[in-house]
């Protein structure tokens, strides 16, 4: 692993075993894009990109000396505003004079061991300073007075580099960023696909595969979160590419506001992917010396596939994204009681389905919606955190004392960004929400948004949350937020920095839970967004698993799973096995089906097992003890996308341990044929010399591998699965 500046060529190289990402000056000035793919031992050439003049159209910097280079048509690092590119920029700069033309150029670098943390952002991270290694461009418009300072940090050995930028206003009058953007890529060509996870809500993060096409295409969220509707993520992969084989580049935005991720395919087929906070509805006021810092955006690439882009984003995830207690630790299984009480429970019900729990050999007893205020419906009292005597009489602490000694451990359900016109904190202060002046707010689930813009709404928010985590014995929270923003205002900003609101929310939420998750490192907690409305690589630096959907229909989850699997590991997807007919679609499923569906993440139950037919209840108790012994390898191992739910009636994915070991194989079949075609499965991920055994039958890896497993022929009937498990000799 190595950062290296080559003087004489003004060359950057950042490389490790795998990956090599290299940039040059020109002139002296300006920061060009060079490569970024697999590693290049040595890179020779100097400014390799050939220089002609393509158009009289295509201008020169000013006093350049020859025709024979523009930036509008050059590969660049950070293109700039009104200088001669037209496409897309990174930045945009409003000026006292009203202008915008801004153009950076080469000041100084530097090069730090290890990787600086982002002030009030979440970000990747290094735990010493020998696993990775920081290069610092600075790039200055000595003109406009304004700085820009570009990170890349290279890992020793993950094929990823992470980038983010500092615009900084070094003169003496307020500028207005309105496009603050943290990273551009520009590729010479643009023979790609794009592959992106649109969805919506119980439809989150499907899959999507498209031809890149040219001209200008956004994806991104206005919503005030990430969103179900898109997720801060791209891939582009090489037409031939697959799940095990070919060039993958993957994009992925370490936020959970606004975003947008554009790609631009010029005349020239030169390709450009812009990745930030998204511009709608965004400018921020940098005052004399003022520094804006970006959040991070993580490139993957990958030469092995969908798969190996897949490998690389679930370790450095799981590894140096989540952090605290519960990193590392096997996650349990648990019992949420939203879909057998709802809103109608007391204390009995809840110590009786928590001891029926207990029996299956559930660890974890959640208590859902409902708890607080006079909260009978979603009408009320969002807020208002203090418990509902009229349902638990002996209060939360009551309540959980008894659960804790059924043996379970006790986890709660909170949405603490969110305020009810029917609450006491809004009769108090109905200034607090999202909101502008003498405009009505839109209607959304009979909830507002408070303001966490807001110094003083955050230490209330926090104040009540502390007072219950000091004084109940909570082992788990479920952090749910169900509303995006509409009218987006804050009453308690200027008119300058009304377009920051969106922003200093997302910021004030992040302190909102480092305070929490460190003050509180014993508890659990869980990301929870009507689903997966803002499960996205922001919350995971927080909250080490999340509630992926709130569609528990096992059918409908494979595609979600399958989806989700492309940039999250299964430990931090959460799944249950709930009732059926599903209460979201309707359908009818077997026991084992759901369980084998839910299994494939971290499992939990969502059953009424006062209904429960007996025989059900004892597949379930089988079920939750095979996990049990096998949890350790479904939630640390490496996870393998066999077949896709999105192109056929069939699903597989395969569980390996890290020392190829031990595989699971999960099979699904979705709906049976007559007459059927075979299907025939070819694992990934085991050790091709190796002889692994399956009920008794040996099998070479390698035979495995390239020749595979036929599966599905004796399966009859719609919504079937089954299980194999693999170990070496």
């Amino acid at each position: 692993m190595g950062i290296y500046y080559d003087q004489e060529k003004q060359q950057f190289h950042l490389f490790n075993k795998e990956i090599s990402y290299v940039m040059e000056l020109e002139n002296q000035d300006y920061l060009i894009q060079v490569y970024f793919g697999a590693r290049i031992q040595s890179f020779y050439q100097k400014s390799p990109y050939p220089k002609i003049d393509r158009s009289s159209f295509s201008p020169n910097p000013a006093n350049w000396p020859d025709r024979n280079f523009s930036l509008d048509t050059v590969l660049q690092e950070c293109p700039g505003q009104g200088s001669g590119d037209y496409r897309e920029p990174l930045f945009e700069i409003t000026y006292p004079d009203g202008t915008k033309a801004t153009q950076f150029k080469y000041e100084a670098h530097e090069i730090i061991q290890g990787k600086p943390k982002l002030t009030g952002l979440p970000a990747t991270y290094a735990v010493d300073s020998e696993e990775a290694e920081t290069l610092v461009i600075h790039l200055i418009d000595s003109i406009r007075q304004v700085k820009a300072s570009l990170s890349y940090t290279i890992y020793q050995n993950r094929s990823v580099v992470t980038k983010s930028i500092q615009y900084e206003n070094l003169g003496t009058e307020t500028v207005y960023l309105n496009r603050g953007l943290s990273a551009c890529l520009d590729f010479p060509d643009a023979h790609f696909d794009l592959v992106q996870m649109p969805g919506a809500w119980s439809r989150e993060k499907q899959l999507k595969r498209d031809p890149l096409m040219m001209g200008i295409h956004t994806l991104d969220s206005k919503r005030g979160a990430s969103s179900t509707h898109q997720q801060p993520f791209i891939a582009l992969m090489r037409p031939e590419a697959t799940e095990k084989s070919g060039e993958v580049y993957g994009f992925h935005f370490i936020y959970s506001g606004n975003f947008q991720i554009t790609t631009e395919v010029d005349t020239y087929q030169q390709t450009r992917v812009l990745i930030g906070i998204n511009a709608y509805d965004f400018s921020w006021q940098l005052q004399e010396k003022e520094v804006f810092q970006t959040p991070e955006v993580v490139l993957v690439y990958s030469n092995t596939g969908l798969n190996g882009m897949s490998q690389t984003f679930h370790h450095l995830y799981r590894e140096r994204l989540a952090r605290g207690e519960h990193q590392f630790k096997e996650r349990p299984v648990l019992i949420n009681n939203w879909e057998t009480t709802y809103f109608d429970f007391d204390e009995t019900q809840l110590v009786n389905l928590a001891r029926k729990a207990n029996e299956l050999g559930i660890e974890l007893f959640v208590l859902d919606d409902g708890w607080f205020g006079e909260r009978n419906d979603d009408t009320t009292s969002l807020g208002d955190w203090v418990v509902n005597r009229q349902k638990l009489a002996n209060g939360l602490k009551g309540v959980a004392d008894k659960i804790r000694n059924e043996g379970l451990k006790f986890g709660l359900w909170f949405e603490p960004e969110m305020i009810s016109q029917q609450s006491q904190l809004f009769k108090e202060h109905p200034d607090w929400h999202i909101q502008i002046k003498d405009y009505p707010t839109s209607q959304g689930r009979n909830q507002l948004v408070l303001d966490f813009s807001r110094q003083e709404v955050r230490d209330e928010i926090k104040a009540q949350l502390i007072q219950i985590l000091s004084t109940v014995p909570i082992d788990y929270i479920k952090w749910d937020m169900n509303r995006n923003m509409t009218e987006v205002g804050s009453l308690g900003a200027n008119p300058q920095q009304q377009l920051e609101t969106a922003h200093r929310y997302i910021l004030g939420l992040y302190e909102v839970l480092e305070e929490l998750t460190t003050s509180f490192p014993h508890i659990l907690f869980e990301n929870c967004s009507g689903g997966g409305g803002r499960y996205d690589p922001g919350m995971v630096y927080y909250m080490p698993q999340s509630w992926a959907s709130d569609n528990t229909d096992a059918v409908e989850r494979l595609k979600i799973q399958y989806g989700t699997s492309l940039v999250f590991p299964p430990i931090m997807t959460c799944a249950h096995l709930s009732e059926s007919p599903n209460h979201q679609v309707g359908r009818i499923t077997d026991t084992k089906m759901r369980a084998d569906v839910a299994m494939s993440a971290n499992l939990g139950i969502m059953l009424n097992l006062e209904k429960e037919a007996t025989t059900d209840l004892e597949l379930v108790k089988e079920n939750i003890a095979w996990y049990q012994k096998n949890r350790k390898l479904l939630q640390f191992g490496d996870f393998y996308r066999l077949i896709s739910p999105f192109e056929s009636h069939y699903t597989a994915w395969v569980f390996v341990d890290a020392a190829k070991d031990q595989a699971i194989l999960f099979f699904y079949q979705i709906l049976n044929e007559v007459s059927k075609p075979f299907v025939k499965v070819q694992l990934q991920g085991l050790d091709s010399q190796k002889v692994y055994q399956i009920n008794g039958d040996l099998f070479s890896g390698d035979e495995l591998m390239n020749f595979g497993l036929y599966l599905n022929h004796d399966l009859d009937g719609d919504f079937k699965s089954k299980v194999i498990e693999l170990k070496s000799l």
